[in-house]
């Protein structure tokens, strides 16, 4: 079985340039071409074509194939006059090797023309088109719009976004005004960028594998990193149910502060409840624990502590806070804020020993990690 791999210029491009007779035949031929080509005009996209048609006969030939490579042009200045010299050609070649199929190699929008010429002669396998990357032409925008269509990916990440943009956009028109409706099509179409970008589409693709995984290995993170997320809920309901008292104040600094100071105690908790799961597979597993695991607890306590001093001294000066009281001692918001801050810096310090002298490293070494 032969394969007739085909290298199609319509325009003579490269019969003109190299000053040579189509059609020419065979590998050493075509590479010899290739290189009179390139050296008349190296910006011509005719020399990727022919590259490319030694390409697929190297690969054809790889995979055990009979194939032969062969240059065919148009010797004639009108186009009818073109086309039927393109046809002698090929006419010359099936009689003189009879092949089996072709694979047709283009460049152009204009050689894609004559496919149906060379079609009506031979069967053809595929047409291969060739688009230089830093052509900017129209013919090659053409082709890599093409391409771009015939992407799945591409496409998802491009055109849908687009399209639900397009649809939203007289919906949000007939029921607020130009600038809101512009505002919430920008906010989307960032969102959507930024959701590509981070490659969050990819993490939530890999979350059921991930919890499957965990399932089937009786990981106790698992069970933790559930009651984490409950917590965390709980702390964000208490946050906002605090927000609602009112405060006396038109502005929204007390408000968040009154959210940060209730729902902080929770979301400790819930990363402690996480952290410590994970603690207790590292100490399950048998490579042992590592510094940063054994960090961790001592890291989001003293992280809560310190985010909670500072928002109770917010509002502590604002009075919305009493002031605290410590051994009948009652303390200032300055004292207060602090009391919180030397405490988390202790519980900080506690964790970076205990993890060092665990896992026999340094404290320099842990802090490094």
């Amino acid at each position: 079985m032969t394969t007739l791999v085909l290298c199609v210029d319509r325009s003579n491009d490269i019969g003109r340039k190299a000053g040579l007779q189509t059609p020419v035949v065979g590998w050493e031929a075509v590479q010899s071409l290739v290189t009179e080509v390139g050296l008349a005009d190296p910006e011509d996209s005719s020399v990727n074509c022919l590259l490319e048609s030694l390409r697929v006969v190297r690969d054809l030939r790889d995979g055990d194939e009979d194939a032969v490579v062969a240059v065919v042009s148009g010797g004639s200045d009108s186009l009818v006059g073109a086309d039927r010299s393109l046809a002698a050609q090929v006419d010359r070649l099936v009689e003189e090797y009879d092949p089996e199929s072709t694979i047709v190699v283009i460049d152009s929008a204009g050689d894609e023309r004559v496919v149906p010429v060379i079609e009506s002669r031979l069967r053809i396998d595929s047409v291969d088109r060739v688009v230089v990357r830093q052509a900017h032409d129209i013919e090659s925008t053409y082709y890599l719009l093409k391409q771009f269509l015939a992407d799945e990916e591409l496409r998802t990440t491009v055109l849908v976004p687009l399209g639900a943009t397009l649809l939203l956009m007289p919906l949000l028109l007939t029921q607020f005004s130009p600038a809101v409706a512009l505002a919430g099509l920008a906010a989307v179409l960032g969102a959507v960028l930024l959701y590509k970008g981070f490659a969050i589409d990819e993490f939530v693709a890999d979350v059921p594998d991930r919890v499957r995984d965990a399932l089937y290995s009786g990981q106790v993170s698992v069970v933790t990193y559930a009651a984490a997320g409950g917590l965390s809920l709980v702390g964000i309901f208490l946050g906002a149910l605090s927000v609602t008292t009112p405060t006396g104040s038109e502005t929204v600094v007390l408000p968040a502060m009154q959210f940060v100071y209730n729902a902080v105690p929770w979301l400790a908790l819930a990363a402690l409840t996480a952290s410590a799961g994970r603690l207790i597979d590292e100490l399950i597993g048998s490579d042992g624990v590592r510094t940063p695991y054994l960090n961790l607890p001592f890291g989001v306590v003293a992280l809560g502590l310190v985010v909670r001093g500072f928002s109770g001294w917010f509002l502590q000066r604002e009075g919305v806070l009493a002031n605290a009281v410590l051994v009948d001692v009652a303390l200032s918001a300055r004292q207060r804020l602090a009391l919180f801050i030397v405490g988390g810096i202790v519980v900080s310090i506690v964790g970076v020993r205990i993890a060092a002298s665990v896992t026999d490293e340094t404290v320099e070494d842990a802090v490094e990690q």
